[in-house]
């Protein structure tokens, strides 16, 4: 199996081209922000988006929107970054075993020597420690919410090892965030929060399959389990089946978040979100291909704009 070993400058071989910690970030603080996967920042969007997702179908379930939610928006890109980063660097602390048996893996900060152990270990800590800080300006229910969400991103790295199943746990974990900013704008959990929570994971479940069509060959070889791996040829079937679920969840969701209404238009405006989602998720799948790793990276990368597409619908309809 032929390496791709870390380059000079110690770049990741996935990162972005070009990208501003391998070009103006401080050259000692590199090594970690590569953990923290700041050289490809969708983790970070898709950790982010389903967050605004929640918040803006709180505003409408309640059709109460002050200042607090410019903090919660704001606090919730700000907490993303960080506990995006610190879930990464847990990730490759538990993985540097297996990322150094993996072709696209083996450049990572902890296998290619950049980052020993005990420092990922300390910048993981800070990272968590700065997001604690955010999560701890919000209600006490959702400082309760950010507290359980601590639990699926500790067991998501071990996942790949007893299931074929790793991308639901990715998903629970990644969309929490859809939870817990409508328990910061309401005060409590209900149905709508849950509907897109659900559309959250079946979304993710779509996105990551093909992410992971990248590493099957590796995968197979070192014995880790995936949901490319266990749909194999099957796999355009199985994410048509995620994008009808991603689809009809956010829809549901909208629906019991607006029924009810004197004025239908908000619940038109807002329905047309997960419709149009659903055809980019379309447009996605009919560019799949699993021997082509360019373009499998390609496709999961647009997946910020997928997730933003039924945001500019939920905030139109706040405002219709």
């Amino acid at each position: 199996m032929q390496g791709n070993a870390p380059t000079p400058d110690g770049q990741v071989a996935d990162a972005v081209k070009d990208n501003w910690v391998d070009t103006v970030a401080p050259i000692w603080s590199r090594p970690y922000l590569r953990l923290s996967r700041a050289d490809r920042p969708i983790g970070t969007w898709l950790l982010l988006v389903p967050c605004w997702w929640g918040l803006a179908l709180a505003i409408l379930w309640d059709q109460n929107v002050g200042w607090n939610d410019l903090w919660i928006a704001v606090s919730c890109a700000a907490g993303a970054w960080l506990m995006r980063g610190a879930g990464c660097t847990w990730n490759d602390i538990t993985d540097r075993d297996f990322d150094g048996k993996v072709e696209r893996t083996r450049s990572r900060p902890i296998p290619s020597g950049q980052v020993t152990v005990k420092g990922a270990m300390l910048w993981m800590g800070l990272q968590t420690l700065l997001g604690a800080l955010i999560l701890f300006s919000f209600n006490t229910a959702a400082i309760l919410m950010g507290v359980l969400s601590l639990l699926p991103v500790i067991i998501y790295p071990f996942a790949k090892r007893f299931t074929w199943w790793p991308q639901l746990f990715l998903g629970i974990a990644l969309n929490w965030g859809a939870l817990l900013a409508w328990v910061a704008h309401t005060g409590s959990l209900s149905w709508p929060a849950v509907f897109l929570y659900l559309a959250g994971i079946s979304w993710t479940l779509f996105y990551d399959t093909i992410y992971a069509h990248q590493d099957t060959e590796d995968d197979a070889l070192i014995g880790v389990k995936s949901t490319a791996r266990l749909f194999a040829e099957n796999s355009p079937r199985w994410l048509r089946r995620f994008l009808l679920l991603t689809v009809s969840f956010m829809a549901i969701a909208v629906f019991v978040a607006l029924n009810g209404r004197e004025t239908p238009l908000p619940l038109l405006i807002a329905l047309i979100g997960p419709w149009a989602m659903g055809w980019h998720m379309t447009w996605q799948l009919r560019r799949f291909n699993p021997d082509d790793n360019l373009t499998l990276l390609k496709i999961f990368r647009v997946n910020r704009n997928t997730g933003l597409i039924p945001l500019i619908f939920l905030i139109a309809a706040v405002f219709a």
